[in-house]
């Protein structure tokens, strides 16, 4: 049989339904197999994302299955689970979704499941880090979403205050997909030049003391997006979509994710968002940034406080 690209998707809420709308129009996988609780939504979104096939790059087979479908798939990409609410913040759903995925999780691995899991729903670190525990596949074939969309955000805004095109504007945001995320300001440039070379080109336009502002709208940008929509869907599906590509392409790209920690930014046996290496095998390389002493300071404050908030499940469900 000719080898062909299954992604399972398991969650059809807003997450979950942009994420297989946008993989459909990218021509990115060969199969998508949707697995829901809710399972005439399931079906039903099979059924309108077939029908827009004759428009679409590729063609690619959709229907809606169960977890045994899950045994053949390259990536399980997991997006159910509780939403925020307005108010609350990731960190709150951590004990009602470490419950869902527990059953999620070993209802893939019964299924005989031997691939690679994404991770989009929150808190993202933390639910990564129990995927990995649950699931017992090496860790750099357990991946969260992390700071993906997150440093897509910086970018965003960079290139709005700059106006340069997004995509020629690079930095990244590392650490807990959350309120204690932090922006690496080292490391950001645009078209090139260090952003602070930028600024220093044009005194009369640009200033140092914009950043806190740019970096709080980063930061604060999924609650404005709740209060005024009630979830944030597009760009993390977005995200999630350009991980799925460069794992079945291969693409050795760097990614901001939730991987694993093993002595890297001094910290061991924790899931935080950090630079990586995409391919194939999941997590090639975590990429070690020379970070200023302050963004050292705020990255070891982030590590701390997922590992102080993730004690409680972790001890619940594993046991330690």
């Amino acid at each position: 049989m000719e080898r062909v690209n299954r992604v399972a998707l398991i969650g059809t809420g807003a997450v979950g339904s942009s994420y297989a709308f946008a993989l459909l129009n990218q021509g990115v996988a060969d199969e998508l197999v949707l697995i829901d609780l809710n399972k005439d939504k399931a079906e039903g979104d099979a059924m309108d994302l077939n029908h827009g096939l004759a428009f679409a790059p590729s063609t690619t087979k959709i229907w809606y299955g169960d977890y045994s479908d899950c045994r053949s798939a390259d990536i399980v990409v997991i997006t159910a689970g509780a939403n925020q609410k307005p108010g609350e913040t990731r960190l709150d759903l951590l004990e009602k979704n470490t419950s869902i995925f527990k059953t999620i999780v070993e209802s893939v691995m019964g299924s005989g499941f031997d691939g690679i899991f994404l991770v989009a729903t929150n808190p993202v670190d933390i639910l990564t880090y129990m995927t990995w525990k649950f699931s017992g596949l090496p860790s750099h074939r357990v991946i969260g979403s992390g700071t993906i969309l997150d440093t897509a955000r910086l970018r965003f805004q960079l290139s709005e205050y700059f106006e340069v095109a997004t995509k020629n504007v690079h930095a990244y945001i590392m650490g807990e997909h959350g309120d204690s995320e932090l922006p690496v300001w080292s490391h950001a440039n645009v078209a090139g030049r260090s952003i602070f070379d930028r600024i220093q080109d044009h005194p009369d336009r640009y200033h140092t003391s914009d950043l806190d502002n740019i970096f709080e709208q980063v930061r604060d940008a999924a609650y404005h997006i709740i209060e005024r929509k009630g979830a944030t869907h597009y760009g993390i599906a977005m995200g999630l979509v350009r991980l799925t590509k460069a794992i079945l392409h291969n693409e050795n790209a760097v990614l901001t994710v939730s991987g694993y920690l093993e002595g890297h930014y001094d910290q061991d046996d924790l899931y935080i968002g950090v630079p990586a290496i995409i391919n194939r095998r999941g997590v090639k390389e975590i990429i070690q940034l020379n970070l200023t002493a302050e963004e050292k300071d705020q990255f070891h404050k982030s590590a701390s406080l997922l590992k102080d908030t993730m004690k409680p499940v972790l001890h619940k469900y594993v046991g330690v």
